[in-house]
């Protein structure tokens, strides 16, 4: 008996060693990557006053902290609902672009204007008819979509001027 608790002991801060690197890589981030939008000057000064003011639930979902950490980002769920503010001016509104929609699908949710395009898993919107564009990603579990733009909106009317 003696040399069983022996060996016991002796295996036991092996599989302490174990458990501890187990628990290292489980606890490695797992916040999403999101792109950081490069916004400067005036833009990136109310992109900062934006992230201030965003709220810390948008349709139920809690607000983490996406990787890396920027004043340009923000995320809300799992999987994530993802805002970048300061991001070029969408391809379906650039004049000359191959994507380029004269007529893009849009609507007005609390006082801002959004484009809405389908992706692969939801949609992206992106405000329109504001000096610096919001683009928020929301993806297809949390249909319909569009739920989370009224929670934004207060957010966005007071710190991005209107104004194209």
């Amino acid at each position: 008996m003696l040399g069983r608790v022996r060996r016991a002991r002796r295996r036991f801060p092996a599989a302490l060693t174990l458990l501890a690197a187990v628990s290292a890589t489980a606890g490695c981030s797992s916040a999403p990557q999101v792109p950081v939008p490069s916004p400067t000057g005036e833009a990136a000064r109310q992109c900062r006053a934006l992230h201030r003011d965003l709220p810390r639930t948008v349709d139920g979902l809690t607000r983490g902290t996406a990787e890396p950490v920027s004043d340009f980002t923000a995320i809300w769920g799992d999987p994530a609902v993802e805002l970048r503010c300061g991001v070029p001016k969408p391809e379906v509104l650039r004049h000359g672009s191959e994507h380029y929609n004269p007529n893009p699908d849009s609507a007005e949710v609390n006082g801002v204007q959004w484009l809405f395009e389908k992706q692969d898993d939801g949609y992206r919107f992106t405000t329109v008819l504001r000096k610096v564009y919001v683009e928020v990603t929301v993806p297809g579990k949390y249909a319909p979509e569009v739920n989370v733009l009224p929670d934004l909106a207060p957010a966005v009317r007071s710190t991005i001027p209107a104004g194209v």
